[in-house]
């Protein structure tokens, strides 16, 4: 009897991580490489990769807290990089916003029903926090300096927050475990493979063969990592289908790889143009090889909302 296809796809996860500790073994102590830095990533994805997975095993709820704790992390490490940080009060709002949203999330798993209405209240979120946001200076009687606070705290709530909870929404679907753990691998999947890609094939900064995607935002990524990345990422629908909604037609398949392999890019992209402007590295130090959650969540927050919308919730 075959394996369901969330067990499969938590196997092919272990696998790969067994596989990369192998590998950098290897790299260790028969090819004498300094892999520190590597595995400080790999006992990271060690951690994360269990929490997830269990999750999902222990159902909607757990995965809802799972992700919802991830992005409340993600905008605290965005507040304190930010003069959004300066401001409790809002920071606050923007909390009270996330908090919100996973429970409209969460509320069918618990009352059993009311699917439709709870569907509706998410896509009105993005009003409910502009409301929200724009009251606070308002009941605080406050007016210097709260255009840039009020900006940063819808960039936070609306596109972090909102934008990473579509995977909590996603929990509203019928069949929403495996397509949402794929979801997870592949963009992952996708960030590897950018990473390889331009180090196999791309050249460093400065040299005469280095073909930058975007230097003016990440000089070191470049157009080999992008285009390998983006060919990976269109085999995944097809290698792991089995994780996918029955029926998927060719073309639909074409769009998941696109959504993966060009969303994912464009939101690891985005949170750079931040850090750049802000001239940081990283937005934390949550996760030693990684940054911060932000970091490592960032290329979730284009695809994350586009595969869900299409996919739809059934």
């Amino acid at each position: 009897m075959p394996l369901p296809p969330l067990q499969l796809l938590s196997l092919i996860i272990a696998a790969i991580l067994a596989a990369g500790g192998i590998a950098l073994l290897g790299l260790q102590f028969l090819g004498h490489r300094n892999v520190k830095a590597i595995w400080r990533i790999w006992g990271s994805w060690m951690v994360l990769a269990p929490l997830m997975i269990g999750a999902f095993f222990l159902g909607a709820i757990a995965v809802i807290v799972f992700f919802t704790a991830l992005v409340l992390i993600a905008i605290y490490e965005f507040a304190r990089a930010t003069a959004l940080g300066r401001d409790g009060v809002m920071v606050g709002a923007v909390f009270a916003v996330v908090i919100v949203t996973a429970g409209v999330c969460a509320w069918p798993a618990v009352d059993g029903g009311k699917r439709g209405m709870c569907i509706s209240l998410f896509n009105a979120m993005p009003v409910l926090a502009g409301v929200l946001i724009v009251a606070v200076p308002v009941l605080r009687n406050r007016a210097s300096g709260q255009l840039q606070t009020v900006a940063l705290a819808m960039l936070a709530a609306i596109y972090i927050g909102w934008g990473f909870e579509h995977l909590a929404q996603f929990t509203l679907s019928r069949d929403w475990q495996a397509p949402l753990l794929f979801l997870a691998l592949a963009v992952e999947i996708n960030d590897v493979a950018a990473y390889l890609f331009g180090k196999m094939l791309g050249r460093p900064p400065g040299h005469a063969r280095h073909h930058p995607l975007r230097p003016g935002i990440s000089p070191s990524k470049t157009w080999e990592g992008a285009i390998g990345a983006l060919c990976v990422s269109m085999a995944l629908p097809w290698a792991l289908g089995f994780a996918l909604p029955a029926g998927m037609g060719a073309w639909q398949k074409i769009a998941i790889g696109l959504i993966i392999g060009i969303g994912g890019q464009m939101g690891d992209l985005a949170i750079s143009v931040f850090k750049r402007d802000l001239g940081l590295k990283d937005m934390g130090t949550a996760l030693p090889g990684h940054g911060g959650v932000l970091d490592r969540i960032d290329s979730l927050l284009i695809a994350g909302p586009i595969f869900v919308r299409f996919l739809g919730i059934d």
